[in-house]
């Protein structure tokens, strides 16, 4: 039976967060590494910071250049194909009649509604809205029931000439009409609906939901008619800009900015950009996040040559920005694909889970920015989210030896003496395949390449180098008897040389280009650390060394590269200095029927990710602890998820969910029980991992349709207490939010879960 992720209704029907499932997001922001004390000297408040300020103290008027991903594929936010951009522009230019707390609470939006609430509930749930009566569309057409009526028509899910996205909700709806007071809205429900307060947001002119063909294209690149703070003035595809400008016909606070230029800027490139002074707000990466931290920091003594001042220009520069953080209402995720394998059997997903030291992992990641560094408990609540409460004493704490156990239990057995087991291995046709001597960066600086202390064996190596590997020993390491010093030996070199491998990266993302940055001497002295560290291992693994049997002896197959570790060992986490004085801790590999316990670990390859492929190489290293083999698989971004999370091509996996006010609803699809199709492949809506439960289900339905909102709470609760003991997905922590802003700029930054209020925005006075 052949996997069927849905499209269109199955899968986006359901689907609030449509746009947060784009490659962007499922990656955790990196950590911003490399911060001294002074930097983070005082901490945030976890859940927003977005320089809070009265609007009496921001001035009138102002551009606010915001940095976006992509332009919107579309203004639709009900299209499949609506992303993080469209969110952020109908935030500004349509209703939202329920907002977020930082809380993650809905708040009803007094700009639209009077009141709101459910007025009856037998026979059936009726919601009454008592509609702001200055509400009116920038056309001068007041906000009324027949907005509600086109939208609930379009959305419901019984026209399929409509391209929807999702239909939670609408579905339940049995009647909209005007209610019996004037700007009043009556909305009846087939069937009782918990999240009835996510409904009807954004809301869209009825000429936009009124007819089939103006829902599918109307609203793709215009949107003429508003009802928020803003307008959208122009979307312009050459220059990758989307305008708002205030909206002159708003009821509510006049907007402090003339307008919002929403610019289409990679991830890669903002650190320039901000460097340049060409945008003024920007979600930022490991790298430029460091720079914005650094020229807050006091001066230090500088060099007088021409670099350097180039390099004290841009700090100069960068010192008109602040970097504002706090807990994103998302997670990353360890994911374990139960649909085959040894992760189909339940003990060995619980074994894995075991093993992973969360703690450890949130530390690495949120630590260093001065974030509250505790591991996520719930798959369904963030922290500080009503009814969050930790269930991962469902599968209980780490421990190797009750891991073990699990792993005995279902079959699986140590099979003799311990052995360095590579944690990433190179995979020929599967991805990038890495060798062991290649920069991440794909090219040496400065004359690196031919010099780097390393019996190098690749193209263009240095003149007097005979360009060839050294002769292989006449067996592998674990099969000559050499499983006790060579192999730590061996071993911790290869570890050490992933960790200054990763130093190097992370100062050459903070040179960003200036190669006379103290950054980028750095760069350059760990990049020959590690190779040199390689190349130590290369020798002892392929019997060099002096001391070792079977020295030189040439032996053809081996030299060909079989049985040789071709393999990069995974990082700890600590200092490669660290590192060299540390016996890595592993247990004999697992194995069942004669086969070995291995699982593929996929990974996304690109510039971004460092951070989540410094998570997996210590993830692996914790299964490694107990006898669990992974071989780690880089991939490229851009197919990460749709050829391989999407498709279930892969064992484990690290990707991230989005935060929701609405749980019953939202998750739902993430966590459902996989049933066959008509066909006779799989539909797994949006449960990547293939793992699920009928009662799951059954408690994620009752939820949804109980409108007592402490009785609701305890049905998710409990879900979630059911979805760690399937232990197919393992919540690891919050991504960090990392946005660098204006210092003069208020209201704006790390909004954490809170709705954005758009009007409020500007400079201080």
């Amino acid at each position: 039976m052949t996997d069927h992720v849905s499209s269109g209704g199955a899968v986006c029907r359901r689907r609030r967060c449509a746009a947060l499932v784009a490659v962007g997001v499922l990656l955790p922001l990196p950590v911003l590494a490399g911060c001294s004390e002074g930097d983070t000297a005082s901490s945030v408040a976890q859940s927003q910071d977005i320089a809070p300020a009265p609007r009496g103290a921001v001035k009138d008027g102002g551009t606010v250049r915001w940095a976006i991903d992509t332009l919107p594929r579309t203004f639709n936010a009900f299209q499949s194909d609506a992303d993080a951009a469209t969110t952020r522009v109908t935030g500004a230019v349509l209703p939202s009649l329920f907002t977020l707390d930082a809380n993650g609470r809905p708040q009803r939006n007094a700009d639209y509604l009077a009141a709101a609430d459910v007025s009856a509930r037998e026979p059936r749930q009726v919601v009454t809205y008592q509609l702001n009566p200055k509400a009116r569309w920038s056309d001068g057409r007041s906000i009324t029931a027949a907005d509600f009526l086109a939208q609930w028509n379009a959305l419901r899910g019984k026209d399929n000439a409509y391209w929807t996205a999702r239909n939670a909700g609408y579905d339940r709806i049995a009647k909209v009409e005007a209610g019996t007071k004037p700007h009043q809205v009556k909305v009846t429900f087939a069937r009782p609906y918990a999240d009835w307060q996510s409904l009807f947001t954004p809301l869209y002119p009825k000429g936009v939901m009124g007819e089939a063909n103006a829902f599918n294209d109307a609203a793709r690149e215009r949107l003429p008619v508003g009802a928020g703070p803003f307008l959208v003035q122009k979307r312009d595809a050459d220059r990758g800009t989307v305008t708002l400008v205030r909206n002159p016909t708003w009821w509510g606070d006049r907007a402090k900015l003339d307008r919002l230029v929403l610019t289409a800027l990679p991830r890669d490139k903002r650190s320039a950009a901000l460097a340049a002074g060409s945008v003024d707000v920007a979600a930022v990466d490991q790298g430029a996040a460091k720079q914005v931290a650094q020229a807050a920091a006091p001066a230090t003594a500088e060099g007088v040559d021409a670099k350097a001042e180039g390099a004290h220009a841009r700090k100069s520069a960068l010192r008109g920005y602040v970097l504002r953080k706090a807990l994103e209402p998302a997670y990353t995720q360890l994911a374990l694909n139960g649909s085959a394998g040894p992760l189909a059997d339940q003990r060995v997903r619980r074994a894995v889970a075991r093993a992973i030291d969360r703690q450890a992992l949130a530390d690495t990641v949120l630590k260093p920015l001065d974030l509250p560094a505790e591991p996520l408990g719930n798959h369904l609540l963030m922290a500080g989210q009503h009814g969050y409460e930790d269930h991962s004493d469902a599968i209980g704490d780490p421990d190797s030896g009750a891991a073990k156990k699990l792993l005995a239990d279902a079959g699986w057995k140590p099979s003799g003496p311990a052995v360095p087991q590579p944690a990433e291995e190179e995979q020929a046709g599967a991805g990038r395949a890495v060798t062991p001597d290649r920069a991440d960066d794909g090219y040496a600086a400065d004359g690196d390449a031919g010099n780097d202390g390393r019996n190098l064996h690749r193209p263009g190596a240095a003149a007097d180098r005979d360009d060839a590997r050294p002769a292989a020993a006449e067996a592998p390491l674990s099969f000559m008897g050499a499983v006790g010093s060579e192999v730590q030996q061996a071993a911790l070199l290869r570890q050490s040389a992933a960790l200054y491998k990763s130093e190097a990266a992370e100062e050459k993302a903070a040179a960003a280009g200036d190669t006379g940055s103290s950054a980028y001497a750095k760069y350059r002295r760990y990049k020959k650390r590690a190779a040199q560290a390689l190349g130590a291992a290369e020798l002892i693994e392929t019997g060099q060394a002096p001391h070792l049997p079977g020295a030189a002896a040439g032996h053809a197959a081996l030299r060909a590269g079989t049985g040789l570790f071709h393999a990069r060992q995974a990082g700890t986490g600590h200092s490669p200095a660290a590192a060299a004085g540390r016996a890595p801790d592993r247990a004999p590999v697992m194995k069942k029927d004669g086969r070995p316990l291995a699982l593929r670990f996929v990974l996304p390859d690109g510039p971004g990710s460092e951070q989540l492929r410094t998570v997996g190489r210590r993830i692996a290293g914790m299964l490694n602890r107990i006898g669990v083999q992974t071989t780690v698989q880089r991939v490229p971004d851009a197919s990460y998820f749709q050829d391989h999370i999407a498709s279930g091509d892969f064992d484990l996996a690290l990707y991230s969910w989005p935060g929701t006010a609405f749980p019953a609803t939202d998750a739902r699809p993430i966590f459902a029980k996989p049933q066959p199709a008509p066909d006779g492949s799989l539909t797994v809506e949006q449960n990547y991992t293939r793992v699920g439960t009928d009662h799951i289900d059954q408690l994620f339905d009752q939820a949804a349709s109980e409108l007592d909102g402490d009785a609701a709470h305890t049905l998710v609760e409990q879900a979630d207490a059911r979805i760690w003991a399937a232990a197919g997905s393992i919540p690891l922590y919050q991504r960090p939010e990392l946005v660098a802003t204006r210092k003069t700029l208020a209201n704006i930054g790390a909004f954490g879960f809170v709705t954005p209020r758009f009007q409020d925005i500007g400079y201080t006075k």
